[in-house]
């Protein structure tokens, strides 16, 4: 995975058949990371380590689209509670897309709607407009 706009993918073990796809891109002056497939164990160090290395660049306005994310287990929560740790840590922080479904319930069960700033849409999280938590 790189960051101008490539795609990687990670996770092709016999008992994890499930891909992870990371598309990176830049609107305005946020850097967003479009996620496909599962974050879980045997993704999230990939995951964890694009977040990383945008932190490392002096990027700390993140967006996470989690919308095509199939499955998000506690590591992947990790991997993103990290990554916002780093961010705010700078003066910035992580944005979280997540629509309604079985993603949105884990942010809500766990408690991080009052971490991140969650958004059901792309122009809401870019332009900081109508939280999930909001509506």
């Amino acid at each position: 995975m790189n960051v101008n706009g490539s795609t990687s993918k990670v996770g092709h073990t016999p008992e994890h058949q499930d891909d992870l796809s990371i598309h990176v891109h830049v609107e305005g002056d946020m850097q967003i990371f479009e996620l496909t497939g599962s974050l879980d164990i045997a993704t999230s160090p990939t995951v964890r380590a694009a977040l990383t290395s945008a932190s490392e660049r002096g990027d700390h306005r993140l967006i996470v689209d989690l919308t095509r994310i199939e499955f998000l287990d506690s590591t992947g929560l990790g991997a993103l509670i990290g990554a916002q740790r780093r961010a705010k840590e700078f003066g910035g922080e992580v944005r979280l897309i997540a629509k309604e479904g079985q993603i949105l319930r884990l942010l809500r069960i766990t408690g991080l709607l009052r971490v991140f700033g969650v958004y059901p849409t792309r122009e809401d999280a870019i332009n900081d407009g109508q939280r999930v938590g909001d509506l």
